[in-house]
């Protein structure tokens, strides 16, 4: 097991609480412990902050088993398990170790996966067989450099996208498993692998900053590098997960289309590539003006497999290939579908779907609609359905006449004006959608309303609404913060002065930002892993991330003063609410100094504010009792103060 990254721990500053370490109690209360909430409510929070899920599924090669990632031990592990269910499933990563992904490799001999060591966002690539031995890391132990996900190429081959650390790129390598030799493939800019050619010779690999991505062509041999779509073709300003047709004479990937009639949603292309690799213009296979393309397997059969984001609902659609049009529609058991593979030899595959009222589970979805979906057994027990709300899409439409959406929980027997927590998704691309949201619902249990609003600069409602607060136009975005308060209030939702606001990375940023410029409008508010100045951000994440992050926010440097104007630690003095910060003390995407400064500049003003640590947490909080902690305390802060 690789050793822990010691070196980019931070001290908890003395006088600040101290959330639960995994696998132990918090240390010191918080200005609003648990118990203030009755202890019906705390068991309810308990059941369902601490339900697991299952996730990640790649079945073997043969179909017969399944490896997924399961926190049912209470951390993120590696699980395999017979598809039958005939056995217990086996756990194959090492104690302690936080698993983000796993792949099969094509003969089945190996299994790869992504570890986050002590809940860094610098994650390693490991192998295992799987029988459990030959244990090894392949990449990453530095602690500085991340491994990116990547694809296998050959049967003892893994190319993956690795940054060292020491600046903002990334090379794409090709990592032996058996002997742990690294071969550089393609070096320069943030390369996302997403497919080799059988001969080795060609890479599709994704580079460019935030909502400017797009799939390029890399010649091994020379390092030459085209983009798959031109960029005065459609699709050519952004692209995606690109792959190579089964005779290797074309590249399929997800482009947005821009403008009229296509409504610049994610669709589905292919473009013809020469033996050399050079492509020439593509033609659109599947769009549809309404919904993104979210994901898509082409068969062998003819037809394509996709799937569909409409108005944050999944539908999972088989289309003809040669014209696109609709053959049928594989029903789904739950609302959002975020992972998926084809099971070998079956017409069917494994499913991550998840609901308002269910965690992410694996199912196995028949393409023929006689047969029905089936819960595999190796996933987790689910929390009792009573014990959670099932949301409604709310409608409103913003002063300049753009459309905005959101969801909406509320408590069984709540009719008219209640107190309600205003929850933004992060990203800024994020898009909130009807799917587990443990922490929602442990509020929700609380007897809080709760809005999940998809303001501007969400994704999901195609490129031009993701890149509407870009830049200086972040501005318009935050406007919609005020909006949807005002909606509210005015459709007798949220009651006046009892309204508060909480959001997690970007949208524990936006959270402070609306709790600094319209301090009459919120009573509370709760910021979780958020950035408090965007020049401290750039300056401490990890350089890959500052790389991508500047077509989103600014130049740190040409910007500069862009980014203090919105930046909520320059207006912090007129923050009026109670404010509970919270953050993992590994996370070194949003740093955990963003909340420490905060706070206490907060303290030095006299403001009523709270700082919560999780040890051994990173950017997003997955042990089971600081999930639990978490939920009971953000249940109890808002319970008091609104």
């Amino acid at each position: 097991m690789a050793s822990p990254v010691t070196s980019r721990r931070t001290a908890v500053p003395a006088g600040l609480t101290t959330g639960s370490p995994r696998g132990a109690m918090p240390a010191l209360e918080a200005l609003v412990p648990p118990e203030t909430l009755p202890a019906s409510v705390r068991a309810a929070v308990a059941a369902i902050a601490g339900a697991a899920g299952a996730w990640c599924p790649a079945p073997s090669p043969d179909g017969a088993r399944i490896a997924y990632v399961s926190d049912r031990s209470g951390l993120p592990r590696l699980e395999l398990a017979d598809l039958d269910g005939t056995a217990a499933p086996a756990v194959l990563s090492e104690p302690g170790e936080e698993v983000i992904s796993v792949s099969w490799s094509p003969d089945g001999a190996w299994l790869t996966y992504l570890v986050s060591p002590g809940g860094s966002i610098c994650a390693e690539l490991h192998a295992v067989r799987p029988d459990g031995t030959g244990h090894r890391v392949l990449a990453g132990a530095d602690p500085r450099a991340t491994v990116f996900a990547g694809v296998w190429a050959g049967l003892r081959h893994y190319a993956c996208s690795i940054a060292p650390g020491s600046g903002p790129d990334a090379d794409v390598v090709l990592v032996d498993v058996v002997s742990g030799e690294l071969r550089t493939l393609a070096s320069g800019g943030f390369l996302s692998v997403t497919a080799v050619s059988p001969d080795h010779r060609t890479v599709l690999a994704r580079r460019g900053p935030r909502a400017f991505r797009h799939v390029v062509v890399i010649d091994v041999a020379t390092g030459l590098q085209r983009r798959a779509v031109r960029l005065d073709q459609p699709g050519g300003i952004a692209s995606e997960d690109g792959r190579f047709s089964d005779d290797g004479r074309s590249v399929y990937l997800r482009a947005s289309l821009p403008g009229p009639p296509f409504t610049d949603r994610a669709a589905l292309v292919e473009v013809p590539v020469d033996a050399d690799g050079v492509p020439s213009p593509g033609r659109r296979v599947l769009h549809r003006p309404e919904a993104d393309l979210d994901g898509y397997a082409v068969r062998s059969d003819g037809t394509v497999l996709a799937l569909w984001n409409v108005e944050g609902t999944s539908e999972l659609c088989v289309h003809d290939l040669a014209d696109g049009g609709l053959l049928r529609t594989v029903p789904l058991p739950g609302s959002v579908l975020t992972g998926w593979a084809l099971l070998p030899g079956q017409d069917a595959i494994v499913a991550e779907l998840s609901g308002p009222r269910s965690p992410r589970g694996l199912w196995r979805l028949p393409f023929d609609a006689r047969r029905a979906p089936e819960l595999l057994s190796c996933t987790p027990g689910r929390p009792d359905p009573a014990l959670l709300v099932e949301p409604v899409l709310h409608e409103y439409v913003a002063p300049d006449g753009l459309r905005l959406s959101g969801w909406l929980y509320t408590p069984p027997g709540r009719g008219g004006p209640n107190r309600t927590v205003v929850s933004f998704h992060g990203g800024p691309e994020g898009q909130t959608r009807p799917d587990w949201s443990p922490i929602t619902q442990s509020m929700v249990a609380a007897g809080l309303t709760v809005f999940a609003p998809n303001v501007r600069g969400s994704g999901g409602f195609g490129r031009a609404f993701m890149t509407a607060d870009d830049g200086a136009a972040r501005e318009a975005s935050f406007d919609d913060v005020r909006t949807t308060v005002d909606e509210l209030v005015t459709a007798g939702i949220a009651a006046p002065g009892r309204v508060g606001a909480h959001g997690w990375s970007y949208g524990g940023y936006l959270t402070l930002v609306a709790l600094t410029r319209w301090p009459e409008l919120f009573a509370a508010g709760a910021s979780l892993a958020g950035m408090s100045d965007l020049r401290t951000f750039f300056a401490g994440t990890e350089p890959w991330m500052a790389a991508a992050s500047v077509t989103e926010y600014g130049d740190p440097v040409t910007d500069r003063d862009l980014l203090a104007s919105i930046s909520p630690m320059t207006t912090l003095d007129r923050l009026a609410a109670p404010v509970l910060l919270a953050h993992g003390d590994r996370d070194t995407n949003v740093p955990v100094a963003e909340s420490v400064q905060a706070h206490q500049a907060l303290q030095a003003r006299g403001a009523c504010s709270d700082l919560l640590l999780f040890a051994g947490e990173g950017h997003a909080i997955v042990g089971r009792e600081a999930l639990v902690d978490l939920g009971q305390r953000l249940a109890a802060w808002f319970d008091r103060w609104l």
